[in-house]
């Protein structure tokens, strides 16, 4: 039975985490005291929930939770640090703090330690979230008991909800641009003045003109699509705002 640790100090533990070329311990007191600290837990990193939705999503909106009253963001896997560090890089979550807790302590203090021996994976955390503040746990999201690796309640946009009911998600903006390009400038300062976060695709770097082609039909920069629409370059875009 998983446990609900809702008004409890999280446990104590000491992380053993790798920093560049040196080993660095970290502790709960550390990461938690005087802090209000947003805290989501995975089966393991590289998986695929974890890799394409959970940290991506959290990373995505950390500028929105620090706007509403969040210190640190906090990932915590039962991995060791070499493999949370490499997988920090290879997903650019440069906005999260991943927490090996290599030998499940901080885990099974919650209550979320469990068993995926099925899957060749030992014993690993079951997927949940939780605020904390000052080191005491004000509200936790724990994925339902079934079988599995069910994501319907851990997630970003749920817990940003908890802490701000007002909040509404921006729609999703990606930009295609290459370096030196005057008109993409352009556009990613309008999109800026709008208050939108968006996602960058370098060419040369992220994709190629063969991929921009294939996407809009043009092989031009920028190229900017809004919610799932097609907006085209700088001056459909200024158009679209106007």
């Amino acid at each position: 039975m998983l446990q609900n640790h809702e008004g409890q100090k999280v446990p104590s533990v000491v992380f053993h985490t790798r920093q560049g070329d040196a080993w660095q311990d970290v502790s709960t007191d550390e990461l938690f005291n005087n802090k209000t600290v947003v805290v989501f837990s995975l089966p393991g990193a590289f998986t695929p929930t974890c890799s394409s939705t959970h940290l991506p999503r959290y990373n995505e909106l950390a500028d929105v939770f620090k706007a509403n009253g969040v210190d640190e963001i906090v990932c915590v896997s039962v991995n060791d640090t070499f493999v949370m560090n490499a997988w920090k890089a290879d997903q650019e979550a440069e906005n999260i703090t991943v927490i090996p807790d290599g030998n499940g302590e901080f885990t099974k203090g919650m209550g979320m330690l469990v068993s995926k021996e099925g899957l060749g994976f030992g014993d690993r955390s079951w997927r949940y979230s939780m605020l904390v503040k000052n080191g005491v746990v004000e509200k936790m999201f724990i994925e339902p008991e079934k079988e599995g690796d069910p994501f319907e309640v851990s997630d970003a946009d749920t817990m940003l909800k908890y802490i701000n009911p007002e909040w509404k998600d921006q729609p999703s903006v990606a930009i295609f641009t290459k370096p030196g390009c005057p008109f993409c400038a352009k556009a990613k300062q309008l999109l800026q003045d709008k208050g939108l976060r968006y996602e960058e695709i370098v060419l040369g770097k992220d994709a190629t003109t063969v991929s921009v082609r294939a996407v809009t039909g043009k092989a031009t920069v920028p190229q900017v699509f809004i919610g799932g629409q097609y907006i085209g370059g700088s001056e459909e875009l200024e158009k679209h705002f106007a």
